[in-house]
């Protein structure tokens, strides 16, 4: 049975597999290839862009899903989230996608290995889906990734996006290097400095973040247009070729300007377009190719 927690489930050649099958995703719809498969989506966790880009992405090939409120499941009354899940797995799906709070969740449901299980986001530890879509659509751009120079801006110690991208970039061969207050930095091995400037000077593309405020135990910093003077992408930040990401929620005018959001340098709404693309893919991997 295959699962896709992190990053490190997947090697370079099923990597490559996956975004082989996203490029031709976006070039032609495919057949309902999953058309008799039920999926179920377990988000405990607020999320906009991840749920609802998995939910198009299985639709669009075939698939059913059921999304599972936590807030009126069993959990609820005491029931544990292993029980929740045997029970859900006892109905038959064909997968379940989880979004929590905890690191270790994703992990602790593949390891119980009575449905495939895809994470959609846990804690500040993984995020394999998105940094894949983040893959994709830098490859897309540039074609030959080798060597391009990837800054990530903003918090990164709380990132799961920041996590499961430096593992997942590292292993195509991309150049990073982190910028953000020391209050933000995570102990690395990696080229780091807390000037946006320093850090973005030879960069191909830029990843920006926001601030992980629900993952804080106390404010770090009281006013964040504090934080914007010293760490928001703006238009004196651009030059031709320089690509802007950022995964969203954006917090507009802190982690990017208005100008730049809207220049021909962001690729935020296309990140969100391939995501569907990229998870069409992953549910093709992990419910029909590994099967």
């Amino acid at each position: 049975m295959q699962h896709l927690v992190d990053i490190d489930d997947l090697d370079i050649s099923k990597i490559e597999k996956i975004l082989e099958d996203a490029k031709s995703f976006k070039k032609k719809m495919p057949p309902k290839l999953l058309s008799d498969k039920l999926i179920i989506t377990l988000f405990f966790e607020p999320s906009t862009r991840t749920r609802s880009s998995f939910e198009v992405a299985a639709k669009r090939l075939g698939a059913s899903v059921v999304h599972l409120d936590p807030a009126k499941s069993s959990t609820k009354k005491g029931e544990t989230l292993e029980d929740t899940f045997a029970n859900l797995a006892a109905m038959g799906p064909d997968g379940v996608i989880v979004r929590h709070s905890k690191d270790e969740t994703a992990k602790i449901l593949a390891d119980m290995d009575l449905v495939p299980v895809i994470n959609a986001g846990t804690g500040k530890s993984a995020h394999p889906t998105q940094a894949l879509l983040d893959l994709f659509t830098i490859k897309e751009h540039f074609g030959d990734i080798e060597g391009k120079k990837i800054t990530i801006v903003g918090d990164i110690a709380n990132s799961r996006v920041a996590s499961s991208g430096i593992k997942l970039f590292q292993k195509m061969g991309l150049d990073i290097t982190l910028v953000a207050p020391k209050e933000f930095m995570p102990k690395t091995t990696l080229k780091n400095t807390p000037s946006l400037e320093e850090g973005i000077k030879e960069a191909d593309i830029i990843m920006s973040l926001r601030a992980q405020l629900e993952r804080h135990a106390k404010p770090i910093f009281e006013d964040y247009s504090e934080y914007a003077k010293h760490y928001c992408i703006k238009k004196r930040h651009l030059r031709d070729n320089l690509l802007i990401m950022h995964p969203g929620p954006v917090m507009r005018n802190i982690d990017i300007s208005d100008e730049v959001l809207e220049s021909k340098n962001s690729l935020v709404l296309e990140q969100v377009r391939n995501g569907v693309f990229i998870r069409m893919a992953i549910l093709k991997y992990i419910l029909l190719d590994s099967r």
